[in-house]
């Protein structure tokens, strides 16, 4: 039995939590032994984590103090593999890997690197990426960008997609009240308020819908939230609602007329599997991240460039009165990413190592 280790901040609400948790609940206790290491122990999917999965807390807040403790765990425990769940736990442990002749190293990279990653101290330490046994490309975007940009050896590179938890979504989408109001078509939209989630860009292109009724909801929080408030009440946007961060988001996707990613680039969005789950289609902006490896046009969703606003605005007053086949859009994602097929994939390359 292996031993495998999974390194992380916390179970905060995030795509690269949510990955994690179903990988360490849903690996095979024949073949290994799970032990999560979290920077602080806390979060929203502690809850969900399975009773026998070790939790080891390194009682610290910041990735740098960080690096010091885990070399020192893994150098007394030496498990058999160590996978690190964040781009950067993996950039700044990357250089001490060749003082570790037991244990084989993964990364598993959260989002295309050479948009998300800017700050000059992270991108040196991508010299020393090709020290990992195992990069996990969760795109085929991802994975060239690694190879052409980085230098990573391609050999060392495997893709494999997010995996989604069809039973778990299943099971919590439907609730007996209605969420939204009546009379109107309902837009949701989901995901941290920064930046890169291009929030901004989707209330631009609800100024062209103020005539409509069509509400947004945008589900999340973060550093924008008073820039995106602020640009809400600039452009009169009566219809959007932030509604924060819901625990449980899928009866909100569920009970959609459309799901809309507005992302200027991804990883590979989770919430666009869920969106699918709960039979809700999807019009996402064509950005790098995956997008084209989940949408299967008139299928499960569609893909524009939101950077213009107004075709943006008119495709999305076309498909909110458009009818969907949900089990259609249902199976197009469980047929490719449910958890079992992605599972055995992280199995499969666990045991190579």
């Amino acid at each position: 039995m292996k031993k495998i280790y999974f390194f992380l901040p916390n179970l905060n609400q995030g795509g690269a939590e949510k990955v994690i948790t179903i990988l360490a609940n849903g690996l095979s206790r024949t073949q290994f032994k799970v032990t999560l290491v979290l920077f602080e122990k806390k979060g929203h999917f502690l809850e969900e984590m399975k009773a026998d999965v070790e939790i080891i807390e390194l009682k610290t807040d910041r990735i740098r103090t960080s690096i010091f403790k885990i070399i020192s765990l893994l150098r007394k425990e030496q498990p058999d593999i160590a996978f690190m769940g964040w781009g950067e736990i993996a950039a700044f442990i990357s250089p001490w890997i060749l003082f570790f002749k037991k244990t084989k190293f993964i990364a598993r990279e959260t989002n295309v690197v050479s948009e998300h990653v800017q700050r000059k101290e992270i991108r040196f330490f991508y010299r020393f990426y090709n020290h990992f046994h195992r990069i996990i490309a969760q795109s085929d975007d991802m994975k060239k960008d690694l190879v052409e940009n980085w230098k990573i050896q391609s050999n060392k590179i495997t893709k494999i997609n997010n995996p989604v938890d069809v039973k778990f979504i299943q099971s919590q989408m439907m609730v007996k009240e209605t969420l939204f109001e009546e009379g109107w078509k309902h837009v949701v939209a989901i995901g941290n308020l920064s930046a890169r989630k291009g929030f901004d860009l989707l209330l631009n292109v609800f100024s062209h819908l103020k005539e409509e009724k069509i509400q947004l909801h945008i589900l999340g929080d973060g550093v924008d939230k008073e820039s995106l408030s602020a640009q809400k009440a600039a452009l009169n946007l009566d219809h959007v609602h932030f509604l924060g961060i819901q625990h449980n988001p899928y009866p909100y996707l569920a009970q959609a007329d459309l799901f809309v990613l507005s992302s200027r680039y991804e990883g590979f969005p989770n919430v666009l599997l869920e969106a699918g789950v709960c039979g809700t289609y999807a019009l996402a902006n064509h950005c790098p991240g995956g997008i084209d490896e989940i949408i299967e046009h008139g299928v499960n969703g569609e893909m524009a460039s939101i950077e213009n606003a107004e075709e943006f605005a008119i495709k999305i007053k076309e498909l909110v009165h458009s009818g969907f086949d949900q089990k259609q859009i249902q199976n197009s994602i469980q047929s490719r990413f449910s958890k079992e097929i992605i599972i055995k994939q992280y199995e499969s390359i666990l045991n190579e190592l």
